[in-house]
């Protein structure tokens, strides 16, 4: 990290921030039905299998909506396409893997990685609830492993954001140990105490560390649980900027590098783009969903573009419109 950058981004979270997230928790779902243009919508973007359905009603049939869901009955009954509407089942357990390493204190824009990967853990714990599912999670950092087990409504809630604020709280540019890319796996191999069948797992991480026991590791969970990523980057990562000499530290660490070099600055691109694609290509592969949040925006904002419901007035607008 740089030492110009760290003061640009917000360093922290506190634990007021994490629960004022609550009315900002709106707007998006993790369920897998999702507007034509979301990015959890169709067969392609997401593996996610939902749970027990329950009918609720026919409405009319939209164009985006799942062919599959069609009542044919219905439809030559009335003489226009009928869709049936089905309502999720509550109570499933969701699981929280939230990334507060050493490496994760890194920011050149709104904040930290590790603050971003904090808030998208309150603002995903808070939806869940709110839709009456069970959230609970595992955080870790140098500093250890917090494991809370999955619990409705706002029980999981209190111990779920102390443990994040206190990793968070603890990290600090001038920690003289390494970030420790073995931890990731140590916290997936926790997963399976705590989620045993028909639950989501939600890993929010840089995905530093991640190797082939990481692939292992997250398939073993896709036999009987949907998994979601949530993929924390900062733009310095992407693109080193042309700023001339400056000094990068980790801890106590310290190198003076030219970054004018266009064969340094391409190196660098090269390591992210690496990870990145790997990411791209086991999710491709395993049919995960990859959420890309990046520091240099606001979280909640993201979140909603991503998952968001922002479409549904404005199709069912359409439709009347040419109804009408």
């Amino acid at each position: 990290m740089t030492r110009n950058a760290l003061p640009q981004a917000r360093a922290h979270i506190t634990l007021d921030d994490l629960l004022r997230l609550d009315h900002r928790a709106k707007g998006f779902s993790f369920l897998p039905k999702q507007p034509v243009h979301s990015l959890l919508a169709g067969r392609h973007a997401s593996r996610l299998r939902g749970r027990g359905l329950e009918f609720e009603e026919l409405r009319h049939y939209y164009e985006g909506d799942d062919v599959r869901a069609i009542d044919w009955r219905a439809t030559a009954r009335l003489g226009e396409t009928q869709l049936r509407v089905y309502g999720e089942e509550r109570d499933r357990p969701v699981l929280l893997l939230v990334d507060q390493r050493l490496g994760m204190f890194f920011g050149s824009r709104h904040a930290m990685k590790s603050v971003v990967a904090a808030e998208a853990a309150a603002l995903a714990a808070w939806r869940v609830v709110s839709l009456g599912d069970r959230i609970g999670g595992i955080v870790f950092s140098e500093n250890g492993m917090d494991e809370i087990r999955p619990r409705a409504r706002r029980a999981a809630i209190g111990p779920l954001f102390e443990a994040i604020v206190r990793h968070n709280r603890a990290l600090r540019a001038d920690d003289p140990r390494p970030s420790d890319p073995g931890l990731l796996n140590a916290a997936l191999a926790k997963v399976p105490q705590l989620l045993r069948h028909d639950g989501l797992l939600t890993l929010i991480t840089d995905a530093a560390g991640a190797d082939d026991e990481t692939v292992r590791l997250v398939t073993q969970m896709m036999a009987h649980n949907d998994v979601l990523m949530i993929f924390v980057s900062d733009p310095l990562e992407a693109s080193l900027p042309d700023i001339g000499r400056t000094v990068l530290a980790e801890g106590l660490r310290q190198i003076e590098i030219d970054s004018s070099g266009r064969g340094l600055r391409g190196d660098f691109a090269a390591t992210f783009a690496e990870r990145r694609n790997a990411i791209d290509g086991f999710s491709k592969r395993r049919a995960i969903p990859v959420l890309p949040l990046t520091t240099g925006r606001d979280t909640a904002d993201q979140l909603r573009e991503l998952l968001g419901r922002r479409l549904t007035r404005s199709v069912s607008a359409d439709h009347r419109a040419r109804a009408g």
